[in-house]
């Protein structure tokens, strides 16, 4: 079944988000509508089932924003061309300014507006006309699931927030605050377990709608999140969820579906999108003309926005319709690679894990005709011959070479007489210093605009919503988890529990899927970490798992990883300000104001 995102009459909108208040239609209302009695049917409730998605379409794992959230302000990513004031909030830690209190806004009211949809669903469901009990507890599965997944974010996000599990009946202008421990306890972890136990199997073409392995993958990432409130409490019974899937995975999938694709280069194939196997849970949010204007149509899955480099910066390249339609074009992205990124794929033969070269687009062909200028030839380090040459649409235009490929010697010493503009890796990053070169002698230094740019989330499936203006709707889903994590994860809990002697064997099952040399002796957490970078960088994931294993308690990780950044970083900010927008409406506002904002 596919989810039909939109939005009906939804009145738990900004009004459940700013006091809490309940939905009801009651005011004026001489038909007796109200959203309780649209649940009383099977086709009713479906349609406050969709409602419970609406959170998710507007802010989370495809909205523009979410991406910032959750894999910036990290040892994996910086600003495009490392640049300063390009979204400092997200990338640099505010960059020594006053802490932004409203960033966080959109997304905080989407969670509560999502959560007052799930309870509403899960108060509704005992009073709707289900044929069975087990078809009701199925439905209503999908409202604990996805209230559980709001519910994470928030927690992780901004640690205690407000616990709400019944619909309001009255407008709450004193809210508690409510710690993370409690509401994993008594809201995150139960939630998970009764939608383990009652969603169905489902099939790789799920689309939306999550199923037991979906329930099984989060309850294994909630209950290992626990253990950074001093508590082993979710532990074992996390890990157990993990060597389910693990379990059924290398069986054949007969219980849940799991899947691990054996090539690697299946797993963000665009032609396995739609039925990935993989994916523990993924969704699409449709585009389309029914969507309404093209001033909002064509806000589906926003991902492909996010990772391109700065093309455009050369002049044998041009922002158009086609590059925004084309597999290797797009938009220009906000997300550079760190050095730290980078040399996670450096083998400790020298070579590169063979990742590298799948997950990272290196070179691009010339989309207008150019002729090498005198500017370009001095700032680029060609030789006073080349001005004047030319490249033809179609010709390769750039290329960023790292010192591990094969033909990386000779295509530097030919670099100054290359026709097209070649970038050697140290020209852009500083390893010694663990950063990106940003002057060169007494100026800019304009190599940094090109940089791999990760196509994970790459497309060529669009509905064009308005041509002229360039606004596409990118129509790919989103895989929020995929198996390969539940193996990471498993390592992590294996570490954690028993000492991590089975852990290296977890994290060579996904090297050995890549290709990747396998790696000896003891796993420690921060072989764990490095492997999620390996595997999972832009996939929703790092400030979570940073913020996990400690690496915000101060600034000495990042310090040993992206320096620049730790400049930047107070132990406060490994928690998100609560939004002011919401902490200056309610009398209780000062106990919801995070340390450091």
């Amino acid at each position: 079944m596919k989810r039909k995102f939109s939005n009906i009459l939804w009145a738990c909108g900004v009004s459940a988000t700013l006091m809490m208040q309940s939905c009801s239609l009651d005011e004026v209302n001489p038909g007796g509508f109200t959203l309780e009695n649209l649940g009383t049917t099977p086709a009713g409730y479906e349609t406050l089932l969709n409602q419970c998605y609406f959170g998710l379409e507007r802010q989370f794992y495809n909205g523009i924003d979410f991406m910032g959230f959750m894999e910036g302000n990290t040892d994996l990513w910086t600003a495009k061309a490392n640049q300063m004031g390009q979204n400092d909030n997200v990338f640099k830690f505010f960059a020594g300014a006053s802490p932004n209190l409203t960033f966080t806004n959109a997304l905080w009211n989407a969670a509560y507006d999502g959560i007052g949809a799930c309870n509403l669903a899960i108060e509704t469901a005992p009073n709707c006309s289900f044929a069975t009990d087990a078809e009701r507890n199925a439905k209503v599965a999908e409202a604990h699931f996805l209230r559980a997944v709001y519910y994470y974010n928030l927690v992780e996000m901004f640690g205690g927030v407000v616990k709400l599990t019944a619909v309001q009946k009255a407008n709450n202008y004193s809210p508690e605050r409510t710690d993370a421990l409690e509401i994993y306890r008594d809201v995150i972890i139960p939630d998970l377990r009764f939608a383990a136990e009652w969603l169905p199997v489902g099939n790789y073409d799920a689309d939306a709608n999550p199923t037991k392995k979906s329930a099984l993958g989060y309850l294994a990432k909630a209950c290992l999140a626990t253990r950074q409130y001093d508590t082993t409490e979710f532990l074992q019974e996390g890990f157990d969820a993990a060597r389910k899937l693990i379990t059924d995975c290398e069986s054949g999938g007969s219980n849940y579906m799991t899947y691990m694709y054996a090539d690697f280069d299946d797993v963000f194939k665009e032609a396995n999108n739609k039925s990935n196997k993989e994916a523990l849970w993924k969704y699409t949010v449709y585009g389309g003309k029914t969507h309404g204007s093209s001033n909002g149509n064509y806000r589906t899955n926003r991902n492909d926005e996010h990772f391109l480099c700065q093309l455009n910066h050369f002049g044998a390249r041009i922002d158009n319709q086609a590059v925004r339609l084309a597999w290797d074009g797009g938009v220009q992205g906000d997300f550079m690679p760190t050095q730290h990124l980078l040399s996670l794929y450096v083998q400790d033969n020298g070579t590169l894990d063979p990742r590298f070269h799948k997950l990272f687009i290196t070179e691009w062909k010339a989309n207008q005709e150019y002729s090498w200028t005198d500017g370009d030839a001095t700032r680029y380090g060609k030789d006073a011959s080349k001005v004047g040459d030319k490249i033809n649409v179609g010709d390769l235009a750039i290329r960023f070479v790292m010192p591990q490929d094969a033909n990386y010697a000779s295509e530097v010493a030919a670099k100054g007489t290359s026709n097209h503009l070649l970038i050697d890796y140290k020209d852009v990053y500083d390893d010694s210093g663990k950063g990106i070169i940003m002057t060169a002698g007494e100026g800019e230094n304009h190599y940094r605009y090109y940089y791999p740019s990760l196509n994970k989330h790459a497309s060529s499936n669009y509905f064009v919503a308005n041509e002229s203006k360039m606004r596409n709707g990118n129509l790919n889903g989103v895989m929020p988890m995929r198996m390969a994590e539940i193996y990471l994860i498993a390592a992590e809990y294996d570490i954690v529990l028993n000492g991590g002697g089975q852990a290296m064997g977890y994290i060579n099952k996904v090297r050995q899927r890549a290709g990747a040399a396998p790696l000896s002796g003891a796993a420690t957490i921060r072989t764990v970490l490095d492997e999620r970078g390996r595997e999972l960088c832009g996939e929703f994931t790092r400030f979570f798992d940073l913020k996990r294993t400690g690496m915000y308690k101060d600034a000495s990780y990042l310090q040993s990883t992206f320096p620049e950044l730790a400049g930047y970083f107070k132990p406060e900010y490994a928690l998100r300000p609560i939004p002011s927008n919401y902490t200056d409406v309610i009398t209780t506002g000062v106990l919801f104001k995070n340390p450091g904002y």
